[in-house]
């Protein structure tokens, strides 16, 4: 998420205290789901780009993973010194001006477009959630639908597509557990026998939520759901839920491939680094970047773990994504920046960098496209 989702407010909450405070999450009682043979990760260093994809890993696969991914950390996380300079300096929303613009914020509530398999299609529900038609499946990425999250003001925004018109939900895919981007409440209005895909560590989450089919991953690992492939991608980013699990599981976005090699890259939660290029040319032929644009103010607290509107376009040359859609930005006050900004900066950082405007898919919330 960003920072803020497990503490109480602000530029994302103080970072979760430097990540070593937040509120302890409820428990869940349920008692876990039978759980399948366990195997061994595979090696997580960066791959060649012109070595072989790797293969699917099998679905539902029950994995060993370390106590700790602290060592996939990009930068270190904040100190004392960061959370003092913080608490003399940090604004944790925008001043009065900077809300002013909610009633501008493009909203155009909608059903997701029905199409074939041959078609892929995308709408933006609000914040990092999208509806991803791919391959003959319906995706949703990092779906919450809640009207608030632990932590936060209510949305600004409504949700893009209303839960009841959302057609059949084959698969979900999850980029890390902040709050804003793991939603129980959401999570709990699918069936539980709906095939999930989360990163290492992660599915005894869901599995203690009687979620049957879970597949976990490793960067640069990957699954197969009727043709299609996912596979998940590194992140400059970070995990944390609780008091007691900073970086126990893993974060990274997804790569999303249909049978005819039509590829949508779903970036999650992450700040600008190395690992766009590395992606990139991994996986060339980049469709479609969803790229976060939002919950970048003050830079100097946040720039490791979120980019800013500037960033997200160099990300996207990077990735040498053909489109980019932003997201992450218009639906939960999670920072000091003016609500409109993300979007006004984007734009502009979209024409300086001499890109084809149709090429930049600046969606309200609720809005769709089809690639052609």
């Amino acid at each position: 998420m960003t920072q803020q989702s497990e503490t109480t407010a602000g530029p994302v909450a103080a970072r979760e205290a430097a990540a070593t405070a937040g509120p302890v999450a409820a428990r869940d009682d349920d008692a876990p789901a039978p759980l399948p043979p366990l195997s061994s990760p595979s090696p997580v260093s960066s791959p060649s780009p012109l070595a072989p994809l790797a293969e699917p890993r099998p679905p539902g696969e029950r994995r060993k993973w370390p106590r700790s991914f602290h060592d996939r950390l990009t930068s270190p996380l904040p100190g004392l010194k960061a959370l003092a300079r913080f608490a003399r300096e940090g604004s944790v929303r925008p001043g009065k001006e900077g809300l002013a613009d909610i009633p501008r914020l493009p909203v155009a509530p909608a059903p997701a477009p029905r199409v074939d398999a041959r078609t892929v299609a995308v709408t933006w529900a609000g914040h990092a959630s999208w509806v991803v038609s791919i391959g003959g499946l319906t995706v949703l990425t990092d779906p919450v639908w809640s009207r608030r999250i632990l932590g936060t003001p209510a949305r600004i925004t409504p949700v893009g597509v209303p839960w009841e018109e959302l057609p059949r939900v084959d698969a979900v895919v999850i980029s890390h557990n902040h709050y804003d981007h793991l939603d129980a409440p959401t999570l709990r209005r699918l069936p539980r026998d709906t095939p999930v895909f989360v990163p290492a560590g992660l599915g005894r989450w869901f599995l203690r939520r009687r979620f049957t089919r879970v597949t976990e991953l490793d960067w640069w690992e990957a699954a197969e759901l009727s043709g299609v492939r996912f596979d998940f991608v590194p992140a400059h980013h970070w995990s944390k839920r609780t008091l007691v699990d900073t970086c126990r599981t893993l974060w990274g976005g997804w790569m999303l491939t249909a049978p005819d090699g039509q590829r949508v890259y779903f970036a999650g939660d992450t700040g600008y680094g190395h690992w766009f290029s590395r992606i990139g040319q991994r996986y060339p032929g980049i469709d479609l970047a969803l790229l976060p644009i939002g919950a970048y103010d003050p830079r100097w607290w946040l720039s490791d773990v979120h980019c800013d509107p500037e960033e997200a376009v160099r990300a996207a040359l990077d990735l040498g994504a053909r489109r980019m859609a932003p997201m992450h930005w218009g639906t939960f006050v999670l920072s000091a920046e003016p609500v409109l900004e993300p979007l006004t900066r984007v734009r502009a950082a979209w024409e300086k960098a001499g890109l084809e405007r149709d090429d930049l898919w600046d969606l309200p919330v609720g809005g769709s496209r089809v690639l052609e």
